[in-house]
């Protein structure tokens, strides 16, 4: 109980510390990646944290599994490291024993990334997807960089506005650009407003400016001056979550649907993600082996390296399932199970004492090694 307790201590401060660094990097690549769309015009700025956090609730299964994975094969490097597993296997306990710790441990932590999985991630995505879409599809000056052209939905109307105020909602020095059957529009403008008209639709009304009426190439353009000219910009209310994307669909929801590739590649995403958690944890412990005279760096490598193999064959299978390749019956299990197989393969290898290359083995011709180069220099002393 004792040895439970210490290394339950020890996996949940390196799984702590794993987390916030792992976290604040995630963070940070995000913050970058979202504020860079803002300042393009691809999301509204107002909605740069709420688009941060959906983010992150997408990348936290994937930071968990991550942290599991780390947080014990660094405990278990360092029991090496310490020599205190020559005293544990000295003392006649197996590597086994550390099975059930782990476990406790670790099945929080499943069930943490199973729920973000089918509950949570799910929800990100489809609030995030609103977000966009409802940016997208406004068609009034608020869509508008200041400094920036930008084009409309319908991609015949083209906007520029050289500053706002007011929570954009007024905007200076406006240009607009419209094409039709009758030629071109250019309105320009030192003010503009956006009024509801009380039906789902928006009127923009420019004040104190001039517009032109015309077609290229020709020489009778019509040129007008105004005090208020009104033009119409939208006219409805944009509906938003027309077309849900697989991956922002509830579980239920997705259940719900017909059987066809994409929802089933989803549903494997979904599936193997606290698989590959459990698995990676369970294989941490034997792979944990390290020679205590070398350094534990190379584990980490190591654990990365087999971390990232995991997740991309997942998403290979994944991307079979949504080209038809694969069914999700064949898809769900294979990997897992050789996985699984490999973790078995590594606890007998290192349950083998009398193997060349257990532990144990490897610690003894170590230590026979340092008596016999001790033993030669005494000799030469005595010399």
């Amino acid at each position: 109980m004792i040895f439970q307790r210490a290394l339950q201590r020890e996996l949940a401060s390196v799984a702590g510390a794993t987390f916030t660094v792992l976290f604040t990097i995630f963070v940070t690549w995000t913050l970058i990646s979202i504020l860079g769309k803002a300042a393009g015009g691809k999301v509204a700025s107002g909605d740069v944290l709420a688009l941060i956090g959906f983010s992150v609730l997408n990348y936290l299964p994937t930071i968990i599994i991550l942290t599991s994975f780390i947080a014990v094969i660094a405990t278990v490097t360092r029991s090496y490291r310490d020599s205190e597993m020559v005293v544990w296997f000295a003392s006649g306990q197996s590597l086994m024993r550390w099975v059930p710790p782990v476990l406790v441990f670790g099945l929080p932590m499943v069930a943490i990334v199973a729920a973000l999985s089918f509950v949570a991630t799910p929800w990100a995505k489809m609030k995030s997807a609103e977000f966009v879409e409802r940016f997208e599809k406004r068609e009034d000056l608020k869509r508008v960089s200041p400094g920036q052209f930008r084009e409309s939905p319908s991609t015949n109307r083209v906007f520029f506005v050289e500053g706002s105020t007011s929570g954009a909602t007024v905007v200076q020095n406006v240009f607009v650009n419209s094409v039709d059957a009758d030629g071109n529009s250019i309105v320009v403008a030192k003010e503009g407003v956006i009024e509801p008209d009380g039906k789902g639709g928006q009127y923009l009304v420019l004040k104190n400016g001039r517009r032109y009426l015309g077609k290229p190439g020709r020489a009778d353009f019509q040129s007008m001056e105004f005090e208020r000219y009104r033009m119409r910009v939208s006219s409805q209310a944009p509906v938003i979550g027309t077309e849900t994307p697989a991956d922002a669909l509830s579980t239920p929801a997705l259940l719900a649907l017909p059987d066809n590739r994409y929802t089933n590649a989803e549903l494997l995403y979904r599936v193997s993600a606290p698989i590959s958690c459990l698995v990676l944890m369970l294989l941490a412990i034997p792979l944990g082996f390290v020679n205590p005279r070398a350094g534990s760096s190379a584990n980490l490598i190591l654990a990365l390296l087999i971390f990232f193999t995991y997740s991309n064959l997942s998403k290979l299978f994944e991307a079979s399932v949504k080209q038809g390749k694969m069914a999700f019956g064949v898809a769900w299990w294979p990997l897992h199970v050789f996985a699984l197989v490999v973790v078995a393969g590594l606890f007998a290898w290192r349950l083998n004492v009398n193997h060349p290359w257990h532990p144990l083995a490897l610690l003894g011709a170590l230590k026979r090694r340092r008596l016999l180069r001790g033993g030669a220099v005494t000799q030469e002393s005595a010399q």
